[in-house]
């Protein structure tokens, strides 16, 4: 692995995704196999076998943390901070159309767009026994990159996340009024993309809070709530260790549906984090222990 680091919020990050701070040692993560398979089924063009991690034997973990709906990479700036402090690898990629990617922004973008960006980054940097962090709309990338390689996956976390059933879009999971409204707020942009909500509304008040996020929230793609995962694995996390955390300082009433989903899986662990939705910016220590300990 080359020698690199988490870039600050105001750099571009030429290939997408964030390295680690540190250095570590190379790392024989896995192996190219083709696969068969239609030639636009992205996420699937490749079979990836992972291979032990040999930092399963020093302690250090490896966190790919995956932003939710208007967010980048640069959200997770404050934990990795910790994260990386505690001798742990952390990766934070964007996804295509967000973020310093925004520029890539575009009308046939889809949930499998955003499960390639990540399965591409834990491929290209040959990361296995990872630590698949999802938080709000990512979970339903997290789980699509559990159904690609679950081998490469030590544990799946959805962080006050959202959950959906192979083949269900977003879209059919709201009221029709609230679909229009989306539809009609995104077409006021060139390419269809939903504006970001306030950022009370993200539970997000403190003034520091405010000036680190500022303007650098990003409209998301209309596209990708209109689009649904097909798992080969319906299983929601594809027999992977996986873990919800929910936010109750408040609850986020949006995934009210998939936290209680969550509550009733038998082997599921479920914890509870006493802040707002948008923990890892207003809560960077207290998260960072919490992920470490559901880790190890």
């Amino acid at each position: 692995m080359s020698s690199s680091r988490t870039p600050h919020s105001n750099e571009l990050n030429e290939h997408h995704e964030s390295r680690p701070a540190q250095a570590g040692p190379q790392q024989s993560g896995g192996s190219y196999i083709p696969a068969s398979g239609a030639a636009d089924e992205r996420s699937r063009g490749f079979a990836y076998e992972c291979q032990q991690d040999t930092d399963e034997v020093s302690g250090s973990l490896t966190f790919v943390l995956v932003h939710g709906a208007w967010h980048g990479g640069w959200c997770w700036s404050r934990l990795a901070e910790r994260l990386q402090a505690k001798g742990h690898k952390v990766y934070t990629p964007t996804l295509t159309g967000l973020g310093e990617r925004s520029h890539l922004l575009g009308p046939d973008i889809t949930l499998n767009t955003f499960v390639d960006d990540v399965a591409n980054l834990i491929r290209w940097e040959d990361l296995s026994n990872v630590v698949l962090v999802g938080h709000s709309f990512a979970g339903l990338v997290i789980s699509g990159v559990a159904d690609v390689m679950p081998r490469c996956i030590r544990h799946l976390i959805y962080l006050d996340a959202f959950i959906l059933p192979s083949g269900t879009s977003t879209f059919d999971t709201l009221p029709e009024k609230m679909v229009e409204s989306m539809i009609a707020s995104a077409g006021q942009s060139t390419i269809p993309a939903v504006p970001p909500p306030p950022l009370h509304a993200l539970g997000l008040h403190a003034t520091e809070d405010l000036r680190f996020v500022g303007n650098r929230l990003t409209p998301q793609p209309l596209s990708v709530y209109r689009s649904a995962l097909v798992l080969q694995n319906p299983v929601i996390g594809n027999s992977r260790p996986c873990t919800y955390i929910s936010c109750t300082q408040p609850v986020f009433r949006a995934v009210d549906t998939s936290r209680e989903w969550a509550r009733q899986q038998k082997d599921w662990e479920f914890r509870e984090l006493e802040t707002g939705h948008s923990a890892a910016i207003t809560h960077p220590d207290l998260l960072s222990r919490l992920l470490v300990e559901i880790a190890d």
